[in-house]
């Protein structure tokens, strides 16, 4: 049977060569085109008013957290600038910062540098996508109602670090499913391959 795991491959090098060019290409241009979208600077009204990504991202992220806040009773408003806050109470704007661009370049860089099918690299980018995603909203849900509810967050660590503790802790869990399945495929289509071997 076909031994398929990750860091067992023959091809290791090639991977984090591909894997780190497509994370800078992600990382870095985000950083890019956030120059191109914001006023001054590159900026440049048409991919500002049409291909601006980001702020797509970010006006998602406050329809999750006000939806999520909304099955608990909560009640929040929506401002200019991506702010929400409680009705009659405090608010947090969404910033660049919050997006969360770095995790998901992670997610992608790793799954494109894979070996797999085009669809399936697509099927798991937008899992990863959607949990990374879920991840933040959760974040931005839980730091609004600790800033109206005077909550101390844990350890002292700020909101930020949490999210990419967490953040990063489901990616190396999914990462570990997502080889687990590739090795599973692998293997059955040895198996199909070649039935003699069993």
């Amino acid at each position: 049977m076909k031994d398929n795991h990750l860091f067992k491959k023959s091809g290791f090098k090639q991977f984090l060569i591909k894997f780190l060019a497509v994370f800078a290409f992600l990382y870095f241009g985000t950083f890019y085109w956030i120059g191109f979208v914001t006023p001054g600077g590159y900026y440049n009204e048409f991919a500002a008013q049409n291909l601006d990504y980001i702020s797509a991202i970010k006006t998602s992220l406050l329809i999750g957290t006000k939806t999520l806040l909304s099955f608990f009773g909560i009640k929040t408003a929506q401002f200019e600038n991506h702010v929400i806050r409680f009705v009659n109470g405090k608010g947090v704007r969404i910033a660049y910062d919050c997006v969360g661009y770095g995790v998901y370049s992670f997610w992608i860089a790793f799954v494109v540098a894979n070996k797999s099918s085009f669809l399936r690299k697509i099927i798991w980018i937008f899992i990863g996508f959607f949990m990374l995603w879920s991840v933040n909203v959760i974040r931005i849900s839980l730091f609004l109602v600790s800033e109206n509810k005077h909550w101390k967050i844990p350890l002292g660590i700020n909101h930020h670090d949490w999210f990419t503790i967490v953040a990063y802790a489901v990616i190396f869990l999914m990462i570990f499913v997502f080889d687990k399945y590739n090795n599973i495929k692998a293997n059955n289509k040895s198996v199909s391959e070649n039935p003699n071997l069993n």
